[in-house]
Formats: structure tokens, sequence, C-alpha cells
């Protein structure tokens, strides 16, 4: 087996050509860190007829220039557990194969030289407790005792992981490919892909420079080519390189002494990070002017090459670090090293089947290639094996991007993250390139009445509206912001009297068919609507159980639907839905662009609706839970909802986009005797904290089943659905958590997610939500704990920003426990 394998490795080095074999159940176009893991996870999973192939030779494109580091921290905690995989993955690799990946665990150090910085380690400090993950707030001295070399004055203290290293970025790659090798697949070097073609069984025909390869699975993890690859399948990926930069010293006295290897050591406040390499260092910087390349394409005879330096651009960089880290000012640099690497809009990466294609799959803009390439290969090869990952991925998956992700858009978002690689990521904070990408035909006047904007979807939605002399821009911090106490006032006025509320990026959706009722109870776990008028709030489940969607379904007659979810999530369930369709007669259109949603409520709201609507309104002609087809004032077919994400009395008005403008002026006009009031998507977070309503994306996710959500009233466990057997084992085993809503007893600063929920400091859950109910007057959570902490005035603590809180868990519901309001 080594003997042949060694034959292999020898032949394509000596340029001997070898025609690709005829077939094979997956190809992985690429051969960087990324499609080398995919290649070796596909076999550890068992399979064992699966090819790489690559134009060049493997690592050539980013991967072979990166600086390779390795750590685990991340905002997004399921990454988080991806990258602590790709950590211990490294060192399986070497033992597995023989084949050295330049580990070096040298710990990395993050250090704060602003109290905002401090405050966000240790946000990261908590939320690694839950994790499981030995991260370590630390002081200057012991900074200082870490790592000799860092000048602490100006220091609030940092945080050290002791995982923390880097790799070699050449022995990784081979290492994974050695691995596959052995496990029976086989890779392709100076192997170019010409062409790709759909055949009718939902295979791939691939043209290569080495012959016609069929796949039944494609995975595009062609890193630099990733657009050219795609664009051969007619799809367009929202993907562009940017060049980085990094310097090697030559060798530094100070570091020649050093007792240890030093830690990584990384100073975001001072735009730099940097690692020892051998006896020099290595500094890389994110610049403030971040330098796009290859916008209109990746030229196709690049491969082992760096782009011109250019230290000019990153001067201001390294003259900080030099403030941080004395001895590099006496240094020479020996080597500079400016690479391109791929980027997304939003700076994660791109994973998953491709919406519209069979059989395709995509792994691009891993820009931690290194850090996340082990964990993103294992979660790439669960998905072509099993069909879906053991984890919810739905922030790396390629369908998050809608329409919008235009090249000029792509082009703005990327540079702006670019540019603040480094910089703090505050809560709430709506970043202001590449919008507006969509607006209402209302975003004008919304603007124009104070409203301060959010982006979902790329649909530009209010947030909070700024009364007249108060600036109408949101100050950025982890506690109580400037917006505080006006989206308090929105939310008293809407308990109080009536509020409206553009709720426009509400994802729409219509199915129509002879099977649509088949088709919908089998892709949702819910009881359907029967009856035409009437309303059934519908999990969607994946495989293992987990609510991938929850949705409002409306019954319009016996074979038509309306449906309304998360817009955010609108390909990813198209997708879905295209998948389980099963030869259905069934007809799916999303219709979000078309349709406007307003949602008024409060005691006062249905006074205001019969001031426009041409039939009663009463509680008994218009029950809660029922929707109603009239015509509303100017718009001549509005569909209203008696139903509210408030929990307060409350409509949802849906009617053609077109009638936006006026409809709203017309309910302006008519509750203006009301006191109507606006308010923005902020207030909405706040009054369902107060009512306990979970919200997909935060509470319900593909990690949560309804067992733990405690949502198994909405399921119907008599009719067979996608994920039945799963909820049944979760049903029959115990649970290993509870979602529960808590009160805090919190200062300045309230629960966001994530944050860990202690009993005698033993962690025992995490929040997933939180925020401030300003009609209850209760800083208010909620979360995840183990079941035997889910009881009714149990006392808890969530730790918020290094403190610990006092946390109550609460029986009902903190506004209408019985519901008698909103069903009034």
């Amino acid at each position: 087996m080594v003997f042949c394998y060694c034959i292999a490795f020898v032949n394509t080095l000596a340029g001997i050509r070898v025609t690709v074999k005829s077939h094979t159940q997956v190809a992985v176009i690429g051969g960087g860190i990324i499609g080398c893991s995919i290649l070796y996870h596909l076999a550890r999973m068992g399979w064992r007829d699966v090819v790489l192939l690559e134009r060049r030779d493997l690592t050539a494109g980013s991967t072979w220039h990166a600086a390779a580091s390795t750590h685990r921290m991340h905002g997004t905690p399921n990454i988080a557990k991806l990258q602590s995989y790709s950590n211990q993955l490294y060192a399986e690799l070497e033992e597995e194969t023989g084949q050295s990946c330049g580990i070096h665990k040298a710990g990395g150090l993050y250090l704060a030289s602003s109290q905002a910085r401090m405050d966000e380690l240790r946000i990261q400090s908590g939320r690694a407790k839950y994790l499981g993950f030995d991260f370590s707030l630390v002081t200057p001295e012991e900074i200082k005792s870490l790592n000799p070399l860092v000048e602490t004055k100006g220091l609030f203290g940092g945080m050290y992981d002791p995982e923390d290293g880097h790799v070699d970025p050449s022995g990784v790659p081979l290492a994974l490919a050695k691995g596959a090798r052995l496990r029976g697949a086989t890779i392709y070097r100076q192997t170019e892909v010409l062409e790709t073609t759909q055949t009718t069984g939902g295979g791939w025909n691939i043209v290569t420079s080495q012959g016609t390869i069929k796949a039944d699975v494609i995975v595009n993890a062609a890193g630099l080519w990733g657009r050219e690859v795609a664009a051969l399948a007619g799809v367009y990926l929202p993907l562009v390189p940017m060049e980085h930069q990094y310097v090697v010293t030559d060798s530094v006295q100070a570091v020649a002494e050093l007792p240890h290897e030093m830690p990584l050591t990384r100073d975001y406040d001072y735009e730099f990070y940097m690692r020892q390499e051998g006896e020099g260092l290595l500094l890389g910087a994110y610049e403030k002017q971040g330098r796009h390349w290859a916008v209109d394409g990746t030229p196709l005879d690049f491969g082992q090459e760096l782009l011109p330096e250019d230290l000019e651009r990153i001067e201001p960089n390294l003259m900080q670090a030099m403030s941080r880290i004395p001895c590099m000012a006496e240094a020479g640099i020996r080597r500079v090293i400016n690479g391109p690497m791929v980027f997304s809009p939003d700076g994660l990466p791109m994973i998953g089947p491709v919406p519209g294609l069979k059989n395709y799959f995509v792994a691009a803009a891993v820009m931690a290639g290194f850090s996340q390439g082990g964990g993103l290969g294992r979660v790439l090869a669960e998905w072509i094996v099993e069909g879906e990952p053991s984890m919810d991925l739905f922030s790396l998956d390629v369908a998050r991007f809608g329409e919008y992700a235009t090249r000029d858009y792509t082009l703005a978002k990327t540079a702006d993250n670019y540019s603040r690689r480094f910089a703090i990521h505050y809560p709430f904070e709506e970043r202001k390139a590449g919008r507006p990408a969509r607006t209402s035909p209302i975003y004008d006047q919304l603007k124009h009445r104070g409203a301060v904007m959010g982006a979902v979807y790329g649909l530009e939605r209010p947030l909070w509206f700024a009364p007249e002399g108060v600036i109408a821009e949101d100050e950025l911090s982890f506690k109580r912001s400037n917006w505080f106490s006006h989206v308090g006032r929105e939310c008293r006025a809407l308990r109080q009297g009536v509020a409206l509320m553009d709720l426009s990026v509400f994802g729409k959706l219509e199915v129509s068919g002879s099977d649509s009722e088949k088709f919908l109870n089998r892709v949702f776990a819910g009881k359907l609507p029967r009856a035409p008028g009437s309303m059934a709030i519908c999990p969607m489940l994946n495989r293992h159980g987990g609510i991938i969607g929850d949705y409002t379904i409306n019954r319009i007659d016996d074979e038509q639907f309306y449906l309304i979810g998360a817009s955010t999530a609108e390909k990813y369930h198209l997708r879905w839905f295209e998948e389980h369709r099963n030869g259905d007669r069934v007809g799916i259109k999303t219709v979000a662009a078309e349709n406007g949603v307003f949602g008024i409520a409060g005691p006062r709201s249905r006074e205001l609706l019969s001031r426009l609507s041409n039939v009663p309104v009463d509680n008994s002609r218009f029950p809660f839970f029922t929707f109603r087809d009239m015509e509303l004032g100017p718009v001549p077919m509005a569909r209203v909802m008696r139903v509210s994400f408030t929990g307060d009395l409350g409509y949802e008005i849906h009617f053609p986009m077109a009638f936006q403008k006026t409809l709203f002026e017309a309910l302006l006009k008519q509750g203006e005797d009301l006191g109507l009031s606006l308010a923005g998507g902020r207030a909405l977070d706040s009054l369902r904290l107060e009512k306990s309503y979970p919200r997909w994306g935060l509470e319900l996710s593909g990690d949560t089943t309804p067992v733990e959500a405690g949502m198994m009233f909405f399921v119907d466990m008599d009719k067979d659905f996608v994920g039945k057997n799963a909820v049944l084992a979760r049903k029959q085993e115990k649970p290993s958590s509870k979602l529960v809503t808590l009160t805090v007893d919190a200062a300045d600063a309230d629960a966001l997610g994530n944050e860990p929920v202690l009993s005698n400091g033993r962690v025992v859950g995490v929040t997933t939500s939180g925020g401030y109910g300003h009609f209850v007057e209760k800083s208010i959570a909620l979360a995840y704990v183990e079941p035997e902490f889910a009881k009714p005035d149990a006392m808890l603590e969530i730790e918020i920003i290094g403190d610990l809180r006092r946390a109550h868990v609460q029986a009902r519901p903190l506004f209408d426990p019985k519901g008698l309001i909103l069903r009034s």
C-alpha cells in the first residue's frame, strides 16, 4: 500500500500524465487546505471512490503562502467548535500518516489596549466556558511573563489560550492528501477543469485537461478560482480576492534569547498579529485601505506566485507594532509576503449545496483556512455522505445571500470587512458599506421621521425612531446604548395604545397545487390549518429533528397556502423544499419583494383597523389566529392576520408593495387621534422577550429540537414528517437542556446571547438572546439550561461582560401570562 502510494507520488512529480478515471462518487475541485480536507474526510467516512482535481500542484493558490496560524476563538460558537476540531485533527494526522504538519502549539495572547477591547475579551472568555475551552483572562504582568517582548504600558489586560499555535502551510495539506490516499482516494495534479455539465440523472460530466470524468457529486473548493469554476456551471458566487501582506524579519536577539517559543500575540487595537518565525518574527496586518485583486477574474496562469510588495500600505501597522513589541524596531525585514485571499461579503466562508443545482457543493472564501480547514472539511463531508451536517451551519451556508449580493455590493462589503477585521465587533452594529441595497417605497418617509435603519437580507428596515432633536444614529457599546430609552418609549406606546411597524422584511411564500397539502404535511412537523382562513405555527425539521425553519402557515383553500417565515433563510428553505419535493405536483413561489407587511399592535389596534376595513373586525367575527382578505383603505385587497409577535392584541397586514406608501399615509391619518406611534425592530425584540417568544436563528436552530425548545405543542406526532424518528428518539431520552425565561439582576448591560449560565460556579446552560423588557421593567434572557435547573424560581447566574449576575427562572411569560390580551 505504501509502495503504491510512493510510486503514484513520484510519477506525478515526474510530470507523467495520467488520464482521469471514467467515474467517481465525488470530484473535489481544488487542492488547497480545504479541498484536501474534504477529500480526506470523505475517505475517512468510507467513501473511497472519490477524487481530487488540482490544476497545478497541491497548495498552489492561497494555501502555500498562508501564515497558517490556528486559533479557537470565534464570535460564532459553532465556528469556534470547528476551529477546535481542526487543532485536534492536525495532531492526529501526524500520527496517522507520518507526514509532519509542522505543529507549533505556542499558545495565543490577545491584548487589550482599550477598555472596550477588554470588555470584548471578557465576553469571549465567558463564551469559552460553556464551549469547554480553557481561555483565561490575564493581567499586564501575566502578559509580560507569557511574552517578555511585549511592552505592557497602556494595556488593560488580555486573554490567553494555551491551544493556539501555527502549522506548516504545506505540511497539513500534504498530510490530509496522504491520509485520503491511504484510504483509497485518488488525486490528479496538473489536471485543469475545463467544463462542468449536469447530466439528466443529476450527476456531472467534468471535462478536464486529462480527459472526462463523470461524478455523482461535485465540490467546488477551487479557492482563488472558485468564481471561475462556479461560472462553468452557470453559478455566480459573491466572492473577490484581496491582497494581504505579512513580513518576516531577520534574526532578532531578543527572540533568540527567549526560553520558549513566544505565543502568537495579537493586538487588534494596534492592528497587528505576530508570531515567532525561527529566531525572527512574522508580523501581519489588515490595513485600513485594503486592495482588491483580480476583480474581474483570477488569471488562469496564476499559481504559486506572490504579488508585488507594498509596505507603504501597512506602514502605520508596522509602526504601531513596534511600539507594542519594541525589539521589532531593531529587526531587518528578510521577506515580504503579499498574496491574495478570497473574501465573501460578510467575511465568513460559503459552504454547502448550491441552490438550483443538484449535487453541486461549494466550499469557498475560507479566509482562516488552517483554523477552519479541518472542521469545514468534516462537516462538508457529512453533508455529502449523510445528507446534512452534524451541526447548524446557516451562518456559513452559501444560500444565505440573495440577489442583492451583486458585484458592487460584494466589493463594498469586502473592502469594509477587510479594513475592520481587527475592529471591535459590537452587538447591534449595522455597517453602512453596500447599503442601501434594497429599499421599500416608504424608506425616505421613515428616515424623515427619525428612523435609524438596519438591513435584513439586503432590505432596509427601521430599528428605532429618534425623536426630533436626537441624532438618528447608533452609539456602539456592549452596554445599554443611546437608543435604550427611545426603544422603551416605543414599547410603552404600543402596550398602552397602538403602534405601527414596518415588517416587510418577513419572508413570504405561496404554495399551491394538487399535492400542496401532502407536500407541506411531509416537510413541516406541525398540524396544518384545516379550514380556509385559519392559521397554524409549523416548525420545519431536519433529519436530526433540529428546527431549520419556523413558519406561520395560512390556508387559502384546498390547494393554496400562504407561508410567512424568515427572509434571511429564503434561498436556504427553497433549496430544502426542492430537495424534498419527491415528484409532488406543487408550485412554490417567493413573494417577499412583491408583498409588504405592516404590523399594528396594542389595545387600540382593533379600532385603528376598523377605520380602514370594509368588513367587521370584532373578536367574534375575526378571532385570534385567523386571517381575512379585505379591502383596506386604499388597498383593494389586503390579507390581514390576527396575530402579532409582540404578544399583544395586534394584526399583520400583507399587501401589494405598490400600495405601501398610500396605506402608510392612511394608517397615520386614521391613527392620529388614537396616539399612533411608530416602532422599530428593537422594540419588537423587547416585546417578544416579555412574552417569552423564541426566535428562529436564536432559540430555534438546527441544533435544537422541539423537545428542548418546548414546542411539542406545535408538533403533530400522528403524521409522518421529516425528522419524526429523531424527535421520537429525543422524547424517549432525557433531554440535555430545556428552554427557560430568566429575569436578570442586571446593571447597565443585559444578556445578548451566548453567555454562560452557572449554578454554584458550574456551567449549566447558555443564553440564546436577551434584552430589557421596557413595559415589565425587567432585564430578560432566554436560555437553554440543564433540566434540573429549569424549575420555576430556580436561582442561577449569568456572566455578563465578566460579571456574574443573579438570574431567576420564570414559570410564565412576564407579559399577559395567560394569553388573555392577545385573544381579546
